[in-house]
């Protein structure tokens, strides 16, 4: 644990009171702090998960798993930082299956010569980022055709497609946890969740709720200072919010997903890759769709920068492919990271110039 970055939390609040012009140092200090938060607010939903049993864990970790990210979402949407918002979705997408599951791939293969995963419930999850990348290309493709005016139809399109992801998302609940749970289990997995409880119920709701709540204050902080210190650093806000924003969102699934990869535990490892992009994609976007029609500046499309759905599509294409035999091994993660710092550098050249 890294506990010890708790100390940027106070830190955080005490320069945005007292140092509010140092935008730079607040959003450094902000950006460190999110990381330990992150990582208590994962354990303590692991832990509840643990005591309430697989069904009620998996609705847990549906509501909790993003969080952080799902906070962040709603701090940049008050703030009406919709370029944000949706570079952060997009990048938590692109994060998790191309920076964490290859990290995860690659050290597990430094260690292990080959591992082996449950490949049915990888190929199921691969194509629910196919079907949330085509909802993101209708949407983008609607606007070009309509010479990028949000007219209201195109309102109603995002708005239509949001609730659908959300009925799609609670039915893969269903189909995964109710119906078809043999197929997404594994006996390492079933193991590692009945010895993980350690906590009591009680204590883990308390951490869970002290989590969110300093998730959400940090997080405030933070979205308050991208936009000085993006143009301080000469970056734009796209790719602040695919490559930073999403990195912060993710630091607990980023350090469980390798760690599990280095036990040799690549249901697991794969399960909170992969299964983290499909929450984004399909709870936590649309989450946020829905959310801007009443907490933000004007109403949110689903209409994404042509630049982030190619990205997206680009990032679920190669996790089709590296996840269909039920094999991992080092190579392949370097395959994944390879993608994932080619889009790096390809966002990184967009600084100071039109993103998408």
């Amino acid at each position: 644990m890294i506990n010890w970055l708790l100390l940027f939390v106070p830190l955080s609040i005490v320069l945005e009171y007292f140092a509010p012009a140092h935008y730079l140092l607040v959003f450094i200090s902000a950006a460190l702090a999110i990381l330990p938060l992150a990582g208590w607010l994962g354990r303590a939903t692991e832990q509840l998960a643990a005591h309430l049993g697989e069904s009620v864990g998996g609705l847990l970790n549906a509501t909790f798993g993003n969080a952080t990210e799902l906070i962040i979402g709603i701090a940049a949407l008050q703030a009406g930082l919709y370029d944000v918002v949706k570079a952060s979705i997009a990048g938590s997408i692109i994060g998790n299956i191309l920076l964490v599951m290859g990290c995860a791939m690659l050290a597990g293969g430094l260690r292990h010569s080959e591992q082996h995963f449950n490949a049915i419930g990888a190929r199921s999850q691969s194509t629910l980022l196919t079907l949330a990348a085509i909802a993101l290309i209708i949407p983008a493709a609607n606007k070009i055709a309509t010479e990028g005016k949000m007219n209201l139809g195109s309102h109603y399109l995002s708005v239509s497609i949001a609730v659908l992801l959300l009925v799609v998302y609670a039915l893969f609940l269903i189909y995964s946890l109710v119906t078809h749970k043999k197929e997404f289990s594994s006996e390492e997995l079933e193991s590692i969740e009945e010895n993980a409880a350690s906590w009591s119920v009680g204590k883990g709701l308390l951490v869970l709720c002290l989590s969110t709540v300093m998730v959400a204050w940090v997080s405030e902080i933070l979205i308050g200072t991208i936009e000085p210190s993006t143009q301080a650093l000469g970056l734009n806000n796209i790719f602040v919010g695919v490559f930073v924003v999403a990195i912060l969102g993710n630091a607990a699934e980023h350090a469980t997903a390798i760690s599990a990869a280095l036990k040799n535990r690549m249901d697991l490892s794969l399960s909170i890759a992969i299964g983290s992009s499909v929450q984004v994609a399909l709870f936590v976007a649309p989450t946020l769709v829905l959310a801007s029609l009443f907490i933000g500046p004007t109403a949110m499309d689903l209409a994404f920068r042509p630049g982030l759905v190619l990205a997206v599509l680009l990032a679920v294409l190669i996790t089709s492919e590296v996840a269909d035999d039920g094999r991992s091994d080092w190579f392949k993660g370097v395959q994944l990271l390879a993608v994932y710092i080619s889009l790096g550098l390809a966002f990184l050249f967009l600084s100071g110039a039109p993103a998408g």
